[in-house]
């Protein structure tokens, strides 16, 4: 048994290292290569947005490819770009624009991590005769009885378990995620310690195809005619004015709206069916039960044999935020959370992901995407109503 837990010496090993043109992965590679594997580095051209291609923060794209091919160099590695511009657009891209436009707020890096990445990569990896695919994700993974099971990385500010709830058994099984055990301050060392010329470039943005990040740009270049104009109406059923589309909204907003009524309010919900922005009080904006569409289910337990009063543990609503205690339920084929204690500005799209507990060391027991919710009673009986009337009179 080797470090990547696999049977033989490390020189009789064959791993496949994405490489993305980061420190992450290109440390990835120097480790694996320093301890005497086959690696295999292969580069992923995703996009090419012509300048976005060179500005800090990119990723996948022109700079980034000639840096890895730079590290594989240095390490001495066998390395291989491979095209996927047309598989991303049609796996991530295109669904991300449609998404977006109907009122959800999609997740891309997800996309990418189920489709490109841990799909077709790993696919190629097998073909390759690989043992294991290595990527750069601060996530750790180790042995749970006949299957490999994900926890959360050493380094908290780093934890990419967020992105990675999707990825099913069989991946999981084949994936290896040597960055786990460390920080970042001692991967950059590590890079430099290398000679890598990447020790000390900047990282990569979550969204690569997002230009300085407004997604209403991407969106206005790949559906020109999504923009469609409608009203803002309060979540009692007034009408406040009108906007230009509500692709250039988001939920739990607050800056920005184009409404002044002298009380502070907020996007509580994007009716992409009548094309309105609906707006309300903070407290309108708070969630108790989220419906999951999607579910990546890698408990030890089958979803369809969890108790009927549920299963205590953590959710995670959104990158930043940590795990909250929730109670995950199964019921008639659907998944469903509670919040004990809410959350405010959860949005379609995004993903609700599982843990086992709140520490560094917390198991991943998947998740699914936010199919919709429902907040505290009065606001959900205001809600439902409003979308139950789509025409609404206009107040004088």
């Amino acid at each position: 048994m080797n470090s990547l837990d696999l049977p033989g010496r490390p020189e009789d090993t064959r791993v496949v290292v994405a490489m993305s043109g980061g420190v992450d992965s290109s440390v990835v590679a120097g480790i694996l290569a320093k301890e005497g594997y086959e690696v295999i580095g292969i580069t992923l051209q995703l996009y090419d947005h012509g300048s976005a291609t060179h500005r800090p923060g990119s990723c996948c794209a022109g700079q980034d490819i000639d840096d890895a091919r730079r590290v594989a160099e240095t390490l001495g590695i066998a390395h291989y770009v491979l095209d996927y511009e047309a598989r991303f657009r049609e796996a991530v891209i295109d669904p991300f624009a449609q998404s977006y436009v109907s009122g959800e707020t999609p997740i891309p890096c997800v996309a990418c991590n189920q489709t490109v990445k841990f799909h077709d990569l790993l696919e190629t990896a097998r073909e390759l005769g690989a043992h294991a695919l290595a990527t750069g994700h601060y996530v750790r993974s180790r042995q749970n009885g006949a299957h490999r099971a994900l926890f959360r990385p050493v380094d908290a500010d780093r934890d990419q378990s967020y992105f990675l709830f999707a990825t099913t058994q069989e991946q999981i099984d084949f994936l290896r995620f040597p960055l786990g055990d460390l920080s970042k301050p001692q991967v950059r060392a590590i890079a430099q310690e290398m000679g890598l010329s990447v020790a000390t470039k900047q990282d990569s943005q979550d969204i690569c195809f997002v230009p300085q990040g407004r997604y209403s740009d991407i969106i206005a270049k790949l559906m020109p005619n999504a923009a469609t104009p409608g009203d803002i109406v309060h979540i009692d059923g007034r009408v406040l004015g009108q906007h230009q589309g509500i692709m250039h909204y988001t939920i739990g907003q607050r800056r920005g709206i184009g409404v002044a009524v002298g009380e502070p309010l907020y996007v509580v919900h994007l009716d992409s069916e009548n094309a309105r922005v609906i707006v309300g009080p903070r407290e309108a904006l708070e969630t108790r039960r989220l419906y999951l569409r999607q579910v990546n289910w890698l408990g030890d337990t089958p979803l369809e044999e969890l108790p009927a009063e549920g299963m205590e543990l953590y959710a995670k609503v959104r990158s930043t935020r940590p795990p909250m205690p929730a109670t995950l339920f199964y019921r008639d084929g659907t998944a469903f959370v509670d919040l004990h204690h809410g959350e405010a500005g959860v949005a379609p799209g995004q993903a609700c992901v599982l843990f086992s507990d709140d520490s560094n060391d917390a198991r991943i027991f998947g998740g699914g995407f936010i199919d919709r919710s429902e907040r505290r009673s009065d606001a959900e009986a205001q809600l439902r109503k409003l979308i139950d009337t789509p025409r609404i009179a206009r107040s004088a």
